[in-house]
């Protein structure tokens, strides 16, 4: 895990107030490639922004780890950060998730399977990857509000809102299906060779189930999209093959009554905002990470603030070590809270759409 903090922030935590929204973020990379220090830039702003602390997750990478390791180790980073919240000196009721590719797409499971993993014992005995992939127990049954959930020790885990940059959502589609969206632009499509990596290399074994809520939240059940963040800020790129399951995932969202805030960044491939020379970032990338920003501090009521940052890594915290204290630290028996309806708008870069309308 890789942190990335505000200015003041060690007084901050000698005074142990616990005054930042934390945004935990998952890199991007097919699930195969990709380090917590690629979205440096995006974590940068946030701290500035935001005054939050940023978590880049490292989690764990196919083909030695496949589906649904991934996902885990992102509910694991969370469990965790909520244990240490006050050595953090983080708001627990402004846990932000944000994901890049791959990532944007654990943005939405990990909190799908955060909200199951809360609510159902492990039996004892039971191997967490072989009860996802055979689904010897069944996906969460009741839908939650706003994933809001409480424990028994009356610790509130609460992920405010999702930010996903060009997300997968939808792996029942072949990357065939996926690059016909994209006819006229098949120069702008990543690689075969790539794709058929992260594919053979994430999607084990290959007869599973690829309709799997875990795997592609845009077929998920409405009763486990019911219980995501009420807001939900996506970005989508114009020139990418994932982008007509990204609008259709944001419909089905819109016709759940979520806020989708929706922009589609216009002359843009897939991962447009990954310069490949680390020191000099692609034009506009600022522009719609403050964008992000704005939307996020609506989200969050936090005031706007431009400060410094500074980035440090716990190695010595490390989701394989970190895991168990993690999980034996959280009551699995609940407590749901219900929450008042709002109005839910989906925001674009021209135009609002309300929820249940097309677009």
């Amino acid at each position: 895990m890789n942190f990335y903090v505000p200015r003041g922030y060690t007084l901050q935590q000698k005074l142990g107030r616990k005054t930042h929204p934390v945004v935990i973020n998952f890199h991007g990379g097919g699930f195969t490639l990709g380090h917590a220090t690629d979205d440096a830039r995006w974590c940068r702003i946030l701290v500035e922004e935001l005054n939050a602390v940023v978590v880049s997750v490292d989690y764990r990478l196919a083909p030695e780890h496949p589906f649904p390791t991934a996902v885990e180790d992102g509910v694991d980073a969370i469990l965790w950060v909520v244990e240490h919240a006050d050595e953090l000196t983080i708001d627990v009721s402004k846990i932000v998730v944000s994901g890049f590719s791959s990532g944007g797409n654990m943005a939405f499971t990990v909190p799908l399977r955060l909200q199951e993993e809360l609510q159902n014992e492990m039996a004892a005995g039971e191997e967490r990857r072989e009860s996802v992939l055979l689904n010897v127990r069944p996906p969460l049954l009741k839908a939650l509000s706003e994933g809001r959930i409480i424990s028994n020790q009356n610790q509130c885990i609460s992920v405010k809102t999702v930010v996903a940059w060009y997300p997968s959502t939808d792996y029942t589609r072949t990357r065939d299906e996926r690059r016909a969206t994209q006819a006229e632009r098949l120069d702008q499509q990543l690689p075969a060779v790539f794709t058929e990596l992260f594919d053979e290399s994430y999607l084990q074994p290959p007869t599973m189930d690829k309709s799997n809520p875990y795997l592609s939240p845009g077929v998920a059940p409405d009763h486990m999209l019911a219980s995501l963040p009420q807001d939900i800020i996506m970005f989508t790129s114009e020139w990418d093959m994932l982008l007509k399951e990204g609008e259709d995932f944001r419909d089905r969202l819109l016709k759940l009554g979520k806020t989708v805030h929706y922009f589609m960044v216009p002359g843009v491939p897939h991962g447009w905002d990954k310069a490949p020379n680390p020191l000099r970032e692609t034009p506009g990338v600022n522009t719609w990470y403050l964008k992000a920003c704005k939307q996020l501090r609506k989200v969050l009521n936090v005031r706007f603030s431009t400060r410094r940052f500074s980035g440090f890594s716990l190695r010595d915290r490390r989701l394989s070590i970190s895991t168990v204290s993690a999980r034996k630290s959280v009551d699995r028996d609940l407590i749901m809270h219900n929450s008042s309806d709002t109005t839910n708008t989906a925001v674009t870069t021209e135009t609002d759409l309300k929820a249940g309308s097309s677009s």
